[in-house]
């Protein structure tokens, strides 16, 4: 277990400016490794090639990433028990966990755990039960935490029971916790609830940010005109050609063409920047030249 985590806000006021969150993982890690789909999708490279897990985390923080989000994205306890994995659930976390610190040795890079709907991200209807639900959000996140990672990455959320159950749960347990969320075009969560409302409620139980994640930037862009942005809050969008549905993910924003995209958004003061599926370690490195230029002491 870390026992000396990193705040990650008092890592942010002492860089003076928005931290780099890495970019893609799992659809990245998809496209190397020419992986079949799994219930377990990319997580199960974490076993099956290692390696390659740590080499993209270094390649993101070698290309300026202060946080690094861990390959945990399908390892949950609902995916786990649909799989013919050989090893425990606990191993399972524990291992992937691991394969961030290793990566980032002894570099002062926040490591997120990544915490995912229980089913597929864009799924809208539910098929497990509500027991279930809700015990494979608290272990996983039980077993992120005691594994050392300095704070709970809840992505793509866009259903109201799981992000009540996250909520809670990390708030009552004094673990440190974002919330990102996936929404539709009409500003909405997945399971009908305005997105407005959802945020309100989730900052009652004090996340450090609010994040947006996986959203097309001209959705984005949309809600932001209409919408006041949390006051702690961030992004990583998503890059891909085509469909946010789409099983195969190519990139279909260049790096340059995304940093275009965000400058707006730096005079609201981001906790975090970053992208999200199609991006690549170019698309850190862009952000991070950018920054270089406009954030100087």
């Amino acid at each position: 277990m870390n026992k000396s985590r990193i705040d990650i806000l008092k890592k942010q006021k002492s860089t003076n400016r928005p931290l780099i969150l890495d970019g893609a993982n799992g659809s990245l890690l998809k496209q190397i490794t020419k992986i079949e789909e799994n219930i377990l999708w990319s997580s199960i490279i974490n076993i099956t090639n290692p390696g390659k897990v740590i080499a993209l985390h270094k390649e993101y923080i070698d290309s300026g990433a202060d946080i690094i989000t861990t390959n945990t994205f399908r390892n949950n306890p609902t995916a786990y028990k649909q799989s013919n994995i050989n090893y425990s659930n606990e191993e399972f976390v524990k291992r992937s966990v691991q394969l961030a610190t290793d990566a980032r040795s002894e570099k002062e890079i926040i490591i997120a755990g990544s915490n995912a709907p229980a089913e597929d991200c864009y799924q809208v209807e539910r098929t497990i039960t509500k027991y279930d639900l809700e015990y494979n959000h608290k272990k996983h996140i039980e077993l992120l935490w005691e594994n050392g990672v300095e704070v709970i990455w809840n992505e793509t959320q866009s259903h109201w029971d799981e992000i009540e159950i996250i909520s809670k749960f990390c708030s009552s347990n004094s673990i440190p916790f974002v919330m990102n969320f996936f929404f539709t075009s009409e500003f909405n969560l997945l399971s009908g609830e305005p997105l407005t409302e959802a945020i309100n409620i989730v900052e009652d139980y004090s996340p450090l940010g609010i994040g947006f994640n996986c959203i097309k930037p001209e959705l984005f862009i949309s809600y932001s005109e209409k919408n006041v942005l949390p006051k702690s809050w961030g992004l990583y969008l998503n890059c891909g050609a085509g469909s946010v549905e789409d099983k195969n993910i190519s990139c279909g924003i260049e790096p340059k063409d995304y940093v275009e995209l965000i400058k707006p958004f730096l005079n609201s003061n981001p906790l975090f920047v970053g992208t999200c599926c199609g991006s690549d370690p170019n698309h850190t490195k862009a952000i991070k030249d950018y920054f270089n230029e406009v954030y100087r002491d």
